[in-house]
């Protein structure tokens, strides 16, 4: 099921880049994808593997191989010299090798609950690295609505550029007819001029952001691509679904599972033990010669007392739960108050929005009536310049308002964790 639905996802990735189009999800999906961090996720589960396999070989038996040759000053003799004993007082010079085999028996669930500790940690490692990812949002979402908005500039401006191109046509006709006094189409032909300056200077900026943008998702973006207008809807719940809620609740998890290995920590432990040898002496201190010899047996291991330690431990362990629950307290807290204030400022675009409706609509007038007195010679090409750029601004306006709106409200839905 997962490769279906990353081969869907390919597919789909490509399709859109095919098309010269980029949609806002498919920067939030590749972030979170290509971006460097990610790949710790893979090499903190491979580590954790591998720090199981070595904490689960302690349930295995442990063989422990020993060469020894000593020599020493003076060895054990009897007191008393018994004659005709045939008693030979051990070579000062002594070898042993021997093999022991230990094997837990009983060790209390220390071991599994190292284990269950590594895998909690690892889990709130993850959970680090997503809470990460997901915070890069915010920087695609004010990259990605910035291009937005020099696109929709640029249309616009190319707009305008028409419209005066073809005043322009009609002022020349004009001229040379009589009815418009001569050099009335130098201004207009001047504000062509700035126009293109316009363009160019958007193009620069739009590719310097569409670089960044390709370098933050890790993934090529054409200059020519056309970014998606995305509809966003945000509503005005204020139930937080952010991925640091779950992170202080896997950290909490990681604290019960260390308390739970402190409580296995005084845990008796019984373990079996088998030695094999072959030295001179060997067990028999008496006999004087290289022989073979064996133990067995089992042990029990038990940590008594150990001057409240476990309970000092323990203690140590509530107070960092409690600073855990501090810290979503805070988050919760700061996260509302965010909230609230982009829920203004939303509404505050909205607003915003209404009047630019309004204004474009006088200004349209305006500019209606000004073309008409300009073709009449009654004002001057600057004067309708003038009104024509007013209503460029009005429309421009409009534009940045609604691309501002658009990404209050993706912002609203990130840090609200939808």
């Amino acid at each position: 099921m997962k490769k279906l639905l990353f081969y869907t996802f390919i597919f789909l990735t490509i399709g859109v880049f095919s098309q010269e189009q980029l949609s806002l999800e498919t920067c939030y999906t590749l972030v979170q994808k290509n971006y460097p961090l990610a790949k710790q996720n893979d090499l903190l589960t491979q580590q954790n593997n591998l720090d199981l396999k070595v904490i689960k070989t302690k349930k295995l038996p442990q063989f422990d191989f020993l060469i020894q040759a000593t020599y020493q000053s003076d060895v054990t003799q009897m007191p008393i010299d018994i004659p005709g004993s045939g008693f030979e007082a051990p070579n000062l010079d002594q070898y042993k090798s021997t093999l022991s085999v230990n094997q837990l028996i009983y060790g209390g669930g220390k071991i599994d609950a190292v284990a269950n500790l590594k895998s909690a940690e690892l889990k709130t490692h993850q959970k680090q690295i997503e809470v990460s990812l997901y915070q890069l949002k915010k920087q695609v979402n004010q990259l990605y609505f910035s291009i937005l908005n020099l696109q929709e500039k640029n249309t616009l401006l190319n707009a305008k550029k028409n419209q005066l191109t073809t005043q322009l046509k009609e002022v020349k006709a004009g001229i040379e007819f009589g009815t418009i006094l001569p050099n009335a189409d130098a201004a207009l032909e001047v504000e062509l001029l700035k126009i293109d300056q316009q363009l160019v200077e958007i193009a620069v900026n739009k590719n310097t952001m569409i670089e960044t943008l390709s370098k933050l998702i890790g993934n090529e973006i054409s200059t020519t691509i056309t970014f998606e207008n995305p509809t966003i809807i945000s509503n005005t719940a204020t139930e937080i679904n952010r991925p640091e809620l779950d992170l202080f609740q896997l950290q909490k998890e990681q604290i019960e599972t260390s308390e739970n290995l402190i409580s296995k920590q005084n845990t008796p432990q019984i373990a079996g033990f088998a030695t094999g040898g072959f030295g001179n002496p060997g067990l028999n201190m008496l006999d004087n010669a290289f022989k073979t010899y064996y133990w067995v047996g089992v042990r029990m291991n038990w940590d008594v007392f150990n001057w409240n330690a476990t309970k000092n431990e323990r203690q140590s362990l509530l107070i960092n739960k409690d600073i855990v629950d501090s810290e979503a307290e805070v988050f919760n807290l700061n996260t509302q108050i965010e909230l609230n204030q982009q829920q203004a400022e939303i509404s505050k675009i909205e607003s915003f929005i209404k009047t630019d409706a309004e204004i474009i609509e006088l200004r349209k007038k305006i500019v209606k009536t000004a073309a008409s007195q300009l073709q009449n010679g009654v004002i001057t090409s600057s004067a309708y310049i003038t009104e024509f750029t007013n209503l460029f601004e009005a429309e421009n306006n409009i534009n940045v308002h609604n691309i501002q709106l658009l990404l209050a409200k993706a912002n609203y839905n990130v840090t609200i964790g939808n």
